[in-house]
This record gives C-alpha cells, sequence and structure tokens, in this order.
C-alpha cells in the first residue's frame, strides 16, 4: 500500500514538475477540454499535447473519455489531494523548526540588549 502511495505521488510531482502540465491543469479546473483546446495555447503538435495528457493520466490528475474521435479531458483533483497532505506534513515540520528558531534569537537578542536602569538620567 505504501509503495503504491509512493509511486502515484511521484507521478503526481512529475506530472506537476512541467509548466504546460501544470497550466493544463489549470485550463481543466475551469471544465472539461478537447485534446486539442488544451494544445492550442502552446504551439505544440497534438502528440505533443498528448505525451502532456499522458503524464496526467498516469498520475490520476486528469480522466479522458473518448467520444467517437473527440477526447474529452476532465480534472480529477483527488491526487492533489494526497501531494497536499505530503506537502503539508514538511510545512509544519519547517514551520515548528522556524519558530524554535526565531524564539530562540528572540532570547538571545534580550540576554544582549541592556536594561535599562532606574538610577540613569
Amino acid at each position: 500500500m505504501v509503495e503504491l502511495q509512493t509511486s502515484q505521488l511521484d507521478s503526481v510531482f512529475h506530472a506537476l514538475g512541467d509548466a504546460t502540465r501544470r497550466r493544463m491543469l489549470r485550463e481543466l479546473a475551469g471544465g472539461a477540454r478537447t485534446v486539442s483546446q488544451l494544445a492550442e495555447p502552446f504551439e505544440i503538435s497534438l502528440a505533443a499535447a498528448s505525451k502532456h495528457i499522458k503524464a496526467l493520466e498516469n498520475a490520476g490528475l486528469i480522466r479522458r473519455e473518448v467520444r467517437g474521435r473527440t477526447h474529452v479531458c476532465r480534472l480529477d483533483p483527488g491526487p492533489l489531494s494526497s501531494a497536499h497532505e505530503w506537502l503539508s506534513f514538511y510545512e509544519r515540520f519547517w514551520t515548528d523548526r522556524l519558530d524554535v528558531l526565531e524564539r530562540l534569537l528572540r532570547e538571545e537578542d534580550a540576554r544582549k540588549t541592556p536594561t535599562p536602569r532606574g538610577d540613569d538620567p
């Protein structure tokens, strides 16, 4: 089970690692698109667009439905939730570490700053 999750997470991050695929996902967030519609803004061939779409499909980020000769793609955000969970763990980890660092630096500053004395003019 862990290997499957790791493999899917690897696929998701691989898919998200490309700007073209991220932009395709953003387009699909607005609704279903055909392969031609997804390829249009990029000045890429349909074959190149299909390779990007295949990477998104392999990651489970989109679903493709064939209607005759037309391929319609839809966003499936479920795997993004897994990626978000994974990233959230490290966000909490680093936030906690940085909070400790901030506390230590404030304590060090407080020790270095002379306290005002009541008998100074």
